[in-house]
């Protein structure tokens, strides 16, 4: 693969929509506004998890097969042409159905040449009312990747991940200037709650940012889908945190930003957080055999 030297700034785009049950309508629209974002002036647009189907497992169990793609194979189809055609680096969520007839919530990356890279599955599957993937999908089965395209390096991660720090910060370590998480994420309609989910989600990667000095993009869709009320709110943020741009809570809406990747040398050199770490101290992290009290 040839590595490309780190640019200082590129401009992101991502796509925040809702979602219908018709899959040729959803893939239509998010086209067209892939084009948007691109038309911005966004070099690298990230779609929200799940593209192009409702969020299924809501429900704990379900005939979905019909809902799954293979890589390559649809998505991979259109949006590899559009890549190429306007020059743009194209993070696509999938359902992806493998060889092996595994079921994946996975994530391609297209470089700008249409190339299709690999593809990265999502790692951290929950098990949460209302949220069943581990009904549906394996867990990740390739590790953390970094993408070295022609605007920039960065990593994807899927919804979930989001609450791991070791995942953002190993990708961090491997070279990534930028954290994209496409998300599903929203609020059951019939069950209160004190817990604050909508500031956890975005103060969780926030955090992510800060603490490794990179910066951070979270798209998530919007509507209502069964009993679930998706709250949107993509945002982009810098490498101390700070957002640059966040989208309507209900709208569809495609939100563009251009980062200043310098930055993130800078927050790094000058905070040391990942100069001074203590790995030494942390073999705990992959002892499996400890459990929570």
């Amino acid at each position: 693969m040839k590595i490309t030297q780190k640019k200082d700034s590129v401009t992101v785009g991502l796509v925040q929509t809702s979602v219908s049950d018709d899959i040729s309508s959803n893939m239509d629209k998010t086209v067209g506004k892939v084009h948007d974002a691109a038309d911005e002036g966004a070099k690298i647009v990230c779609l929200q998890e799940l593209y192009r189907t409702k969020y299924f497992p809501q429900e704990e169990s379900k005939d979905i097969g019909k809902l799954a793609e293979t890589i390559p194979g649809d998505s991979t189809k259109i949006f590899s042409t559009i890549a190429r055609e306007r020059g743009i680096v194209i993070i696509v969520p999938v359902f992806e159905r493998s060889q092996d007839g595994n079921y994946y919530n996975s994530a391609v990356v297209i470089d700008a040449d249409g190339r299709v890279m690999d593809t990265y599955r999502k790692t951290h599957v929950p098990f949460d009312p209302l949220f069943y993937e581990k009904n549906y999908f394996k867990p990740g089965d390739a590790g953390y990747k970094v993408y070295k395209t022609k605007y920039a390096t960065f990593s994807v991660f899927i919804c979930y991940d989001q609450w791991f720090p070791e995942a953002a910060r190993i990708a961090t370590l491997k070279g990534a200037d930028i954290l994209f998480y496409p998300t599903a994420i929203g609020l059951i309609k019939d069950m209160p709650s004190d817990e604050d989910w909508r500031d956890g989600w975005e103060t969780i990667q926030r955090a992510h940012a800060i603490a490794n000095g990179v910066h951070v993009a979270a798209v998530n869709r919007v509507g209502e889908e069964g009993r679930l009320k998706f709250w949107g709110g993509s945002f982009i943020c810098d490498s101390f945190g700070k957002v640059l741009k966040k989208a309507s809570d209900e709208k569809e809406e495609v939100l563009v930003a251009t980062l200043d990747l310098n930055e993130n040398r800078r927050i790094q050199e000058s905070w040391g957080f990942l100069r001074n770490r203590r790995p030494d101290t942390y073999g705990l992290l992959s002892d499996t055999n400890v459990k929570v009290e």
